[in-house]
């Protein structure tokens, strides 16, 4: 199913903008204060995002991999013969990884996700020292996957719709940096033309009425994150940061992605 922008714009003629809400910073030096959201959080309702993003993308939304190249209307999909691949990763920063990290842990076909740092040039970086801002790394996760079960373009469909806002540049929400960046982190050749196409059409199809800030580089390196940062949701379900900014996007999650969804023990 092929959906128009013009269609879109019928359905949605007006943008949609979030109430401003009580936030907490992830950094302990900065109070709870009342963030004015910005310009750039008005966009499509949620429930429609990620949806209309599988629609571009023509990517089920539940397992069963084809190999197949498919035209329609004017998109491209490819998908490479998972039958034939082993165990895959997938690189994203945006944001806190503590949210990110347990979107993903949610997500059918994920065997495991950790965070750390991608992006900068400090070979042992410390969590100091990358949120100084001052070693170019961005705090990231990497997911392992199972491609017979989930595809990396229902990864970044995932990522882009329902972890972070792609739109905000150098922070998401109360936490402001380049180590907040938002980035898709590529390990192929492949993949760098799966996360360029697919932010192509993510743009086109104007669910988020702002540009997408989103950047797709090579990936050079990932460093783990110290222990305390791996699993920190589920260790730490009532942290007002994670209550505040986390929480939710496990709740979305759930409601976009029904079929990749799972809960865990």
């Amino acid at each position: 199913m092929a959906l128009h922008t013009s269609l879109i714009r019928k359905l949605f003629p007006k943008p949609f903008t979030k109430q401003a809400t009580k936030s907490t910073s992830k950094s302990t030096s900065k109070p709870m204060t009342t963030l004015l959201r910005q310009p750039q959080d008005i966009f499509l309702p949620g429930a429609w995002r990620g949806t209309l993003l599988a629609l571009l993308l023509q990517v089920p939304l539940a397992g069963g991999i084809q190999a197949a190249q498919v035209q329609t209307h004017g998109f491209k999909r490819f998908q490479t013969n998972a039958a034939t691949q082993g165990p895959r990763t997938a690189v994203f920063a945006g944001g806190c990884f503590w949210g990110i990290e347990a979107v993903f842990e949610h997500v059918r076909g994920v065997t495991d996700v950790v965070s750390g740092y991608a992006g900068g040039s400090s070979k042992n970086p410390s969590y100091e020292q990358v949120s100084s801002g001052q070693t170019g790394h961005a705090e990231a996760v990497r997911i392992s996957f199972d491609p017979k079960r989930i595809s990396y373009e229902q990864l970044l469909a995932v990522f882009l719709t329902v972890a972070h806002n792609p739109t905000e540049l150098n922070r998401q929400g109360p936490d402001v940096g380049s180590q907040y960046r938002s980035a898709i982190f590529y390990g192929d050749a492949s993949q760098k033309q799966a996360a360029t196409r697919v932010l192509a059409q993510l743009q086109r199809s104007h669910a988020y009425p702002r540009p997408l800030v989103t950047q797709v580089l090579a990936l050079r390196g990932f460093h783990l994150a110290e222990a305390y940062h791996q699993n920190y949701l589920a260790l730490h379900p009532t942290n007002p940061y994670i209550v505040s900014h986390d929480l939710p996007k496990l709740a979305q999650l759930r409601q976009r992605f029904p079929t990749l969804y799972r809960a865990l023990p």
